[in-house]
């Protein structure tokens, strides 16, 4: 008789009313599937999608919960060798409260040493029958006969139960007056072909169990299932890539499948509102996220919604394969469930984004939204009198567990949104968590309201979500030596900082730079940044030292500086002495400027460096580089090992990544890793007194550029054939040229013998110039001596005029000295000075 009785059908139970941004949440009819190997699935393929009660809940469909209380090798007889009403599965079902309810159990009641307790099997059977017919649901029940079987397979006898077993059962449907579903005759034209091992259906017997149970139940004919699926339910197109939408434990589910899942099969999983301003989820199936969504909506978070949310997390995982860390996606009242979840499951979170989400439910729904308001009382079960306090504690107790559990949050809001106003929900979160030494950015947008959520360009989501997904940070090469505290602590109580990025082309490019700082920002969204911008195309450590003063330290003197110089002090050919002297100078010069200046020397990666690498061969500039930072205590990161890591691990090629000059998608890399330094420095104490870092008594060497300047070209004197030009620009407009080095004042000769002086104090002397096509021979003498030869044309110059450091003496006595500079005679005369550089 099929399920039409009005009495049960009136057990689907409306929870609330429609209202704006509100469904009718129903109570799905609940079928049980009681029964052994058979009904759990052993032998096929993912028993949750193609065991028959998984095939039944797809063809059921919306408005139907299908569960599979299958337990291999369990008997109807209590004196069997596994009963199965000595389960805690049993209680299970009977806890679940079914209205509807199949039993299929007696095939390993046929083995022998089972079968001669078989007086007990009818009586056995009634008082399962008479427990669930006692429950509250008043459910109807459907005894399945046993499919066929072998003789003798497994010690299961088939003609114990066609002859004896399958009587009784009929016997006690007609006495309980219950329905008969006769599997045994509906499976005997399959049999064997579609049971393997002659006992355990495979995938197409299961659909012909489902599909015999399904009609019994409605009286219907069921549709088609499709088998072969990478997940079950209708299969369509969202946003070019297969979506795959199906019912999990009686709630809609949404999948949507990668071209080509990446390393680990990492997820994001929305609780709501799929597909609603989508460019995160579109944006990472791109890069090999699977995107799922459970209809978890109009649950508000509630312990029923992390209890539904756990069983969909581990169907997905278990019999998926998806990385068991997700990302939670967490959308306006999403969030609730993102945060609570989140909180109780704390190991199985990779990172949380939110948006615009619901911290406070006095904020939203509230009760100014009655209808709403006792929507979320009665799905949590709470008195209003008692809500505040109860929902209160639910978001600060579960925010506090993600950042004690080091969870990282990233979370985009509108500072104008007046229905879940930013104020009353996600600052009181952000600004707890982040005093917690949790990891949280913020980006909040100017002027918007609640909608549109999320971004046009989600780079700085995904950046964000691609860095904390398993395993990525394996391939980190961070050198700590000293903490950010000053910096960190600064930024955030004086919500002021300066920032200094002191480079070569790779710094100046756009790039790594740019999105330190858009992650500062977000990191300290109340904070007034300055960015010192000082990187300059083809400059090492040497030219850095000098500049430092006037390109950065005049400005603003830095909280926080990074400085690099290992690929321009290799490739322009610079000796291990002077790569300490240019790094030394730099790092000893800052700090007594500022002794709580915070510094992060950066190793980036060029051609020659990676053989090496892989080889297990660190760079010459790279340990002279660290000599440095080891003796004043300052924190590296090599870059340069770690992308040579991930070439190596198949990552990416070097072409992909842009080579030197990375592209956008390199970049990436270099940023990601120095967030991760902020992380690690965000879960200390930030807010931590600050202390100045120690400066040693005694450089490394003793001529160190620490007290490196300019000298103004207006110092020269006794210019012969030399003269100023304000705004220099070369000739041959085909040649390039730096920034910086092109429309300022120069000090410029083209003829051979020309020449000048210059009086300095100092222990080092040397010139700022632009070497060209025709970079001239200089001759110079200090003090009186002979007159030595320096050739400043190089292996560029034919194609630009590079800014080039030319240290003409380093070891020079303290005090008062004299240069003269003239051009040797050749067909090579120009020369073009920007500064004098001395080292005081």
């Amino acid at each position: 008789m099929p399920y039409k009785n009005k009495k049960n059908i009136l057990l689907i139970v409306l929870l609330s009313l429609l209202t704006i941004a509100t469904a009718q949440e129903k109570e799905s009819v609940r079928i049980a599937c009681i029964g052994n190997s058979i009904t759990y699935g052993a032998g096929i393929n993912n028993p949750y999608q193609n065991s028959y009660p998984g095939i039944l809940q797809q063809l059921f469909g919306n408005g139907y919960d299908v569960r599979n209380f299958g337990f291999s090798s369990r008997t109807m007889l209590r004196k069997g060798d596994y009963p199965y009403m000595n389960e805690q599965m049993y209680k299970d079902a009977q806890n679940f409260m079914p209205n509807i309810v199949t039993i299929k159990l007696g095939t390993n009641d046929s083995k022998q040493w089972n079968w001669k307790y078989k007086k007990d099997f009818k009586k056995d059977l009634e008082e399962m029958v008479t427990t669930f017919l006692s429950l509250p649901t008043r459910p109807e029940i459907y005894l399945c006969l046993p499919v066929p079987a072998a003789k003798d397979q497994y010690g299961i006898n088939d003609s114990i139960i066609k002859t004896e077993i399958i009587p009784i059962i009929k016997h006690v449907a007609k006495q309980k007056k219950v329905h008969l579903i006769d599997l045994h005759t509906a499976l005997l034209p399959f049999w064997p072909q579609y049971f393997p091992d002659y006992v355990h259906p495979n995938e197409q017997g299961s659909v012909k169990i489902a599909n015999k149970i399904y009609n019994a139940i409605t009286a219907k004919e069921p549709e088609i299932y499709p088998l072969g699926q990478a997940f079950p339910g209708k299969k369509s197109n969202w946003e070019g890539f297969d979506r795959y939408d199906f019912i999990c434990n009686g709630r809609d589910a949404i999948v949507v499948t990668p071209k080509h899942p990446a390393t680990g099969n990492p997820w994001i999983w929305r609780p709501a509102f799929f597909g609603a301003f989508a460019s995160v989820d579109k944006a990472l199936l791109e890069k090999g996220f699977h995107v799922a969504y459970y209809d978890l909506t109009h649950l508000y978070g509630s312990p029923r919604a992390l209890s539904l949310g756990s069983a969909f997390y581990d169907i997905i995982c278990r019999y998926y394969n998806l990385s068991p860390k997700v990302t939670l996606e967490g959308f306006s009242r999403g969030g609730l469930f993102a945060f609570n979840w989140g909180a109780k499951n704390a190991d199985k979170v990779a990172c949380v984004y939110v948006d615009a989400p619901v911290c406070n439910m006095q904020s939203w729904p509230g009760r100014k939204d009655q209808t709403l308001w006792n929507e979320l009382l009665k799905e949590w079960n709470v008195k209003d009198a008692d809500a505040d306090s109860t929902f209160k504690a639910s978001i600060s107790n579960a925010t506090g567990i993600l950042a004690k559990a080091g969870v990282p949050i990233i979370t985009v809001c509108g500072d104008s949104d007046n229905i879940v106003p930013y104020k009353e929900n996600m600052q009181t979160v952000r600004d707890a968590y982040q005093t917690a030494g949790g990891v949280i950015e913020l980006i909040l947008k100017p002027g918007c309201n609640h909608h549109p959520h999320s971004l046009e360009n989600p780079e700085p989501i995904t950046d964000f979500i691609l860095r904390y997904q398993k395993g990525y940070a394996d391939k980190n090469h961070i050198n700590l030596r000293s903490r950010l505290t000053n910096s960190f602590n600064r930024f955030i109580t004086e919500k002021k900082g300066c920032v200094a990025f002191v480079g070569g082309s790779i710094t100046e490019m756009d790039g790594w730079r740019n999105m330190i700082k858009e992650s500062l920002k977000q990191r300290f969204p109340y904070t007034e940044f300055t960015f010192v911008e000082a990187g300059i195309s083809s400059t090492g450590s040497t030219p850095h030292a000098f500049r430092l003063q006037n390109d950065v330290l005049d400005k603003c003197t830095p909280d926080l500086m990074f400085v690099e110089a290992a690929v321009n002090d290799d490739t322009n050919g610079f000796t291990s002495k002077e790569q300490v002297r240019g790094m030394e100078g730099i790092i000893r010069h800052a700090l007594k400027t500022n002794s709580k200046m915070d510094i992060v020397m950066l190793h980036f990666i060029y051609d020659p460096f990676i053989q090496l690498l892989k080889e297990g061969v660190q760079p010459d500039v790279i340990m002279n580089h660290e000599r440095v930072a080891n003796y004043y205590r300052i924190t590296s990161i090599n870059l340069a090992q770690e992308i040579a890591d991930r070439m190596v691990a198949g990552e990416f090629t070097w072409e992909h990544f842009g080579g030197t000059h990375p592209s956008p998608y390199g970049h990436k890399y270099y940023a990601a890793t120095i967030n991760a330094l902020f992380d690690i420095e965000t879960k200390n104490d930030i807010k931590a007194i600050d202390k100045a870092h120690i400066i040693p008594e005694k450089p490394l060497d003793e001529y160190c550029y620490e007290s490196g300047e300019f000298i103004s070209i207006n110092s020269a004197k006794e210019l012969k054939g030399f003269k100023h030009v304000d705004k220099w620009s070369p000739s041959n407009r085909q040649v390039e040229t730096r920034r910086g080095f092109v429309n300022v004042p120069m000090l410029v000769s083209d003829k051979a013998g020309a020449s000048f002086s210059l009086d300095f104090t100092g222990k080092g002397i040397g010139i700022f110039c632009v070497a060209g096509p025709h970079a001239a021979t200089l001759l110079y003498s200090i003090d009186g001596t002979p007159f030595k030869r320096l050739a400043t044309h190089t292996e560029w110059s034919d194609h630009i005029y590079l800014p080039w450091v030319y240290m003409l003496e380093t070891e020079l006595h303290e005090g008062k000295h004299s240069l003269t500079v003239k051009i040797d005679k050749g067909d090579k005369a120009e020369c073009q000075i920007r500064n004098f550089v001395v080292n005081r």
